[in-house]
């Protein structure tokens, strides 16, 4: 498969974007592709809190929101929390 990078401006109001050019497996032709990787995780605060109070562990509450123990550690210290204040506040 053979792939190309290309930098096409989508708009006028945007500057650049990066569409990637592949071949289509089924017939061949090249087809653009946007929107590559994965899509970043876009969990509220108040679900993340919500969760760590009823479960009182990382893991747990990881499971329940799909998404990493790091992540929810990364979500409390954006905002300037710390986990031991988090659950002490569920007591």
């Amino acid at each position: 498969m053979r792939s190309v990078l290309w930098l096409l401006p989508p708009n006028p109001q945007e500057d650049r974007m990066i569409v990637m050019i592949v071949q289509c497996p089924h017939c061949g032709q090249p087809v653009p592709v946007n929107g590559l990787g994965r899509k970043p995780l876009d969990i509220p605060l108040k679900n993340v809190l919500e969760s760590l109070q009823a479960h009182r562990d990382v893991t747990a509450a990881a499971l329940e929101l799909n998404c990493s123990p790091s992540y929810i550690f990364g979500v409390l210290k954006k905002n300037g929390l710390k986990l031991n204040e988090v659950i002490r506040g569920a007591k």
